[in-house]
């Protein structure tokens, strides 16, 4: 099993530290993960505390010491911006034996092993890591009728903002996609407010303009939604909820399965919290894609 991050382990200790420590790791989440490479001295006037609370803070991590916490961090950035292609690289895929590859001469029975035993812990771990309160936060925001949802995804993950969305639109009026064309995405960030909600997939290599919308909606008094990985995209900072899931697969290829299981959890807690006006938002579509001759 995978250790946690760097983030994730600073968030799962801050309830074991004292109050000046926990003001320190705040610091450090909020400006994550650029803020861990600031000094002992910035740090500790960012946080209000003193210097060698920093390093008790460090320390009870399990580091030495700042320099070897900041070793750690670029370590894990370095894998936070991995590619397909450094990964495929690094983990000899393609050669049989490899190491959390199948190998290209293994055969199915080793395959589908490998598979099951990679994508059930992934799942298992994802689902067992999200915050509770972030779940029951994003299922209030989605089921909120007199909120407007606005997805977006990126290279990959625009199929699974597009399969939330789908499924959101089933459920509940205004739902919509991000535009693609320039026009009509500035007209509709420009257009959001207070009443908005925008639901966000961005993973490793993140893309910037994610960013960008989240800031332009937070800015707007909108709420952002955010699925991402484990390192968390830069848009958790300005994020009121972040659902990260486990990436592991026995490909180079990042999965995205354990997201998806997140999404279908986050489907099941909306349905129920619409209750009986979703079934009836669910009958009205049936209704009008049979007189339209869509089914």
């Amino acid at each position: 099993m995978a250790s946690p991050t760097l983030a994730e382990d600073i968030r799962q200790r801050l309830g074991e530290c004292s109050p000046a420590e926990r003001k320190v790791g705040r610091v450090l989440l909020a400006g994550w993960p650029a803020a861990g490479f600031e000094t002992i001295a910035t740090l500790a006037e960012r946080a209000d505390v003193s210097a060698p609370t920093v390093l008790r803070f460090v320390t009870r991590l399990g580091y030495r010491g700042f320099p070897d916490f900041q070793t750690a961090l670029r370590a894990e950035l370095d894998e936070r911006h991995a590619s397909p292609l450094t990964l495929y690289t690094a983990g000899g895929y393609g050669t049989a034996g490899a190491d959390g590859a199948a190998g290209a001469d293994a055969g199915p029975a080793a395959l589908l092993g490998r598979g099951r035993e990679v994508f059930t812990t992934a799942v298992d771990r994802t689902l067992a890591e999200v915050p509770p309160h972030d779940l029951e936060r994003a299922v209030q925001l989605l089921s909120d009728p007199k909120r407007h949802i606005t997805l977006a995804g990126g290279r990959f993950t625009h199929l699974l903002a597009q399969y939330l969305g789908l499924h959101l639109m089933q459920l509940r009026d205004e739902v919509r996609f991000l535009p693609d064309r320039p026009v009509e995405r500035t007209a509709h960030l420009a257009s959001m407010g207070r009443r908005d909600v925008l639901v966000v997939f961005d993973y490793r290599r993140y893309e910037d303009d994610k960013v960008t919308m989240a800031e332009l909606v937070r800015d707007a008094g909108g709420r952002v939604v955010l699925f991402t990985d484990t390192w968390l995209s830069p848009v958790s900072t300005q994020a009121e909820v972040v659902l990260s899931s486990q990436v592991g697969a026995p490909s180079p290829y990042d999965s995205l399965v354990p997201t998806l299981a997140v999404v279908e959890t986050v489907v099941a807690g909306v349905i129920t919290a619409l209750g009986e006006s979703a079934h009836q938002h669910m009958q009205r579509g049936e209704e009008t894609a049979k007189r339209a001759g869509l089914t």
